[in-house]
């Protein structure tokens, strides 16, 4: 069993697994360890089931640092046309530049459009896409916040960067994912089901500029730091890596 975690991070668990299966690889955060691989063909290879957009890396570049909230949802989660309007004013009455992931079919049963009024709101200080190089993006210095729906992937991707999460959990593991961050890891906090435009302005003033979003930001860059210590050689998910790696090897003998 591999698992794209680190045993720092999820401790508990990790024990309770190898109790009853012994067989246990844990080796991430895998955008940590990616890093110490030697560049090769496959280097350019990218996971994603969408285009990447990267002309939002020049737009970051001119932001300033800590100051962006970045948004997206995923691939896969879908809501109602009220609940991305909610979202939308919710961004655009925060006065903070943000980076919006909005694909194409976000919405149920129909296309994402915003209204005119909201797109003039924002145009100076918002950037709409419909996909991005996540990973590059949380690692960006002007990442301020993450609003995400907490699939497992971008919840250990915003730890990996050191960036706090808000949290709003639609389905599977997300909101196991949410709790974690919210009440374990000390990294995020939870938004209504019932999306609110006032909630999401008040959540991202708070986290951009209250006492509660400078805590939760020491405390992602805390995981971080494990993070990297884990993936760096002689850290458990190395340990772990190179164990694997030993025992594949043998058995193709």
């Amino acid at each position: 069993m591999i698992i794209n975690t680190f045993t720092e991070v999820e401790r508990k668990v990790m024990e309770a697994i190898e109790a009853r299966f012994p067989n246990i690889y844990v080796i991430g955060p895998l955008s940590l360890m990616e890093k110490t691989i030697p560049e090769n063909k496959l280097s350019s290879f990218r996971p994603s089931l969408w285009k990447e957009e990267f002309q939002c890396l020049e737009w970051l570049d001119k932001q300033e640092p800590s100051s962006v909230i970045y948004v997206n949802y995923g691939c896969l989660t879908l809501m109602s046309d009220h609940h991305l309007k909610e979202f939308a004013w919710g961004l655009a009455n925060s006065k903070h530049p943000f980076l919006w992931i909005v694909r194409p079919d976000i919405v149920m049963g129909d296309s994402a459009v915003l209204p005119d009024e909201f797109l003039e709101e924002i145009k100076d200080r918002g950037l709409l896409a419909s996909w991005c190089p996540q990973i590059q993006v949380l690692s960006h210095p002007s990442i301020g916040v993450f609003l995400t729906h907490c699939g497992w992937n971008s919840t250990i991707e915003s730890i990996s960067s050191g960036v706090p999460l808000i949290c709003w959990p639609f389905f599977a593991e997300q909101q196991t994912n949410c709790r974690y961050a919210c009440a374990e890891w000390g990294i995020g906090v939870e938004v209504n089901k019932d999306v609110k435009r006032q909630d999401i302005e008040a959540i991202i003033k708070d986290m951009l500029e209250g006492e509660k979003g400078t805590e939760l930001k020491d405390k992602a860059l805390e995981w971080k730091k494990k993070g990297a210590e884990a993936t760096d050689i002689g850290g458990s998910s190395w340990k772990h890596f190179d164990t694997f790696l030993e025992k594949l090897l043998l058995n193709r003998e």
